[in-house]
């Protein structure tokens, strides 16, 4: 095993953790800034405000994505499991 299949393999793995971790970053970021916005429209600064929507957010984007995200991580590991006798031998 050299250094390029391990890069290979870091590298493939860094892009199924953003790929899969995209969708919720940007549900949540996008409810934060409107949130954010309403807060400095109406000066209303009160945290559980800003917390809330965005953890109800985040637990619909996990049950909307959630079945995709988890089939892709399964996918990946099934992959990668399956390539060890090739990196290994």
């Amino acid at each position: 095993m050299d250094h390029q299949q391990v890069l290979t393999i870091a590298r493939d793995g860094l892009l199924v953790l953003l790929t899969v971790v995209a969708p919720l970053l940007v549900v949540v970021l996008g409810v934060g800034l409107v949130v954010s916005i309403l807060q400095a429209a109406t000066q209303i600064h009160e945290q559980t405000l800003s917390f809330v929507p965005k953890l109800l957010a985040a637990f619909a984007t996990l049950g909307i994505a959630g079945p995709w995200m988890l089939q892709t991580l399964v996918d990946f590991i099934r992959q990668t499991l399956m390539n060890i006798p090739n990196v290994v031998g």
